[in-house]
């Protein structure tokens, strides 16, 4: 889970507006930007981004549901970090005080709101990250505290209003080649996220992808195939790789794998809080984006499992069997679309990123849960999505530029 960057470039040529100092057309650079200030400290947004996966892991929440957390978390904290920057300006270690009180009171908003129950701890951290410089906290983290917490109540407004809490009320179909659900009466994991009001996508299906193969057809009988072959002839490393990626409750979930990814990259390359709070926010919100989409193509199809195809097929009980359909999957629709953002900011970590990718849609087939063409198609879907996103981030009139 604490998978490590390789060397990564000092200077980045990404997408020209997506810039976190002086406009530039070669992009931002991610240099060691915390040199020259008073005193050395921490940055205060992976601590937070640690303490939401904490979280998520001990409330058991579902993927689905802690994708959308770790979304509203980060954007939150860019959010918070930009305005402070606004207020303060580049000034040594007021700007950095008020990033860090930014971040500080927008996440304990944010997190109090998700995990009410938190809300001592959570205050708590606040109060150990005001302490953390020399001397009594500084006023600028108190400034900077007071302009997170504002963002951070406007992020919980658009939570309440997102559609998030409604109710699944379609129809699942039923006959052959269709998935059935888990449960009686019928119900599917994750049924409301298609009417979910997304970060960057201009609608759930803008990326939708074409049907699968025909069931019954030559393609699918092929595919099939394919997953009863490693079915019964699962090696102890098939199981193995299966088990490391399956990530679902109980854990910090699949996106919480990939922030913690992009800490790695953080640490390595002593990102500015301005800079990983950036990377925090758009991953995030681009992996949710990503789940949206990949759920809208679950129920335009309502494609049958594996298993329920084929009933000998064994899974994996690391793995379990989703309630949800299996085309597109899940696990490489936010993989994809979480690597290719952490690869526009570590360029040169892109091969061993892609080859995560990889891993994590085997998987899936060696877990007995999905066809192959689910986890192509997964991976386009998460391409997509992450290059609309970095796009519409790099135009610079985006959900993360404050209005």
């Amino acid at each position: 889970m604490r998978a490590r960057s390789a060397v990564l470039a000092a200077t980045l040529a990404v997408l020209a507006a997506c810039t976190d100092h002086a406009p530039a057309p070669t992009g931002f650079d991610l240099s060691a930007s915390r040199s020259g200030l008073p005193f050395t400290v921490g940055l205060a947004s992976p601590a937070w981004q640690a303490r939401a996966a904490t979280l998520v892991t001990q409330a058991s929440l579902s993927p689905v549901v802690a994708t959308r957390t770790y979304s509203e978390v980060g954007v939150a904290q860019y959010l918070a970090v930009q305005q402070a920057d606004a207020a303060v300006g580049n000034n040594g270690r007021s700007q950095l005080e008020a990033e860090r009180g930014a971040v500080a009171g927008a996440s304990a908003v944010v997190l109090t709101y998700l995990f009410p129950g938190a809300a001592q701890t959570l205050e708590d951290l606040v109060t150990t990250q005001a302490n953390a410089g020399p001397g009594e906290p500084h006023p600028d983290f108190a400034r900077g505290e007071a302009i997170g917490r504002a963002v951070g109540a406007a992020i919980v407004a658009r939570a309440r209003a997102d559609g998030f809490d409604r109710p699944f009320t379609g129809t699942i179909p039923t006959g052959p080649g269709f998935w059935v659900s888990n449960t009686s009466p019928a119900t599917v994991a994750g049924g409301n996220l298609p009417g979910v009001t997304p970060w960057f996508l201009t609608s759930a299906s803008q990326f939708r992808p074409g049907p699968p193969p025909a069931f019954g057809s030559a393609a699918f009988l092929a595919a099939l195939a394919e997953i009863r072959q490693i079915s019964d002839t699962r090696t102890a490393d098939q199981t193995r790789i299966a088990t490391f990626w399956a990530l679902s409750n109980g854990t910090p979930t699949t996106a919480g794998f990939w922030i913690q990814v992009g800490t790695d990259g953080i640490n390595a390359h002593a990102l500015s809080e301005r800079e990983a709070t950036h990377l925090y926010a758009l991953l995030s919100a681009t992996m949710f984006d990503a789940q949206i989409g990949c759920w809208d193509a679950k129920e335009t199809y309502w494609f049958i499992r594996p298993w329920q195809a084929d009933p000998l097929i064994t899974v994996v009980a690391a793995v379990g069997k989703p309630n949800h359909p299996s085309y597109i999957s899940g696990h490489s629709c936010l993989s994809s679309s979480g690597a290719e953002v952490l690869s526009t900011f570590f360029p040169d970590d892109r091969d061993r990123l892609s080859a995560m990718v990889t891993e994590a849609g085997l998987s899936r087939m060696y877990g007995g849960i999905h066809y192959r063409f689910d986890i192509e198609a997964g991976q386009v879907l998460g391409r997509n999505v992450a290059r609309f996103a970095i796009a519409a981030d790099a135009s610079g009139n985006s959900v993360l530029t404050p209005q």
